[in-house]
């Protein structure tokens, strides 16, 4: 099965943010709860736990901005 990493809202006025760096390398396998990616907004920073384990995909772009909701991963 499929899990999607999306950029979630981090706040009630957050509607983008950027991924400053993946902590995961593409075709990594990666565990449930790991920090996989760095994403920050105007106003802080946060790590991004994996929703599940398996060998993550990357699609996501370092130093891109990035809609909420924006398809970023997918962990197979």
């Amino acid at each position: 099965m499929s899990h999607e990493v999306r950029i979630p809202k981090l706040g009630v006025a957050v509607e983008q943010a950027q991924i400053t760096e993946w902590l995961c390398a593409d075709g990594d396998t990666v565990e449930a709860g790991q920090a996989i990616y760095v994403l920050a907004t105007d106003k802080t920073e946060t790590e991004i736990e994996s929703p599940a384990a398996g060998q993550i995909t990357i699609v996501g772009e370092v130093d891109e901005d990035y809609p909420v909701g924006t398809l970023v991963a997918t962990i197979n």
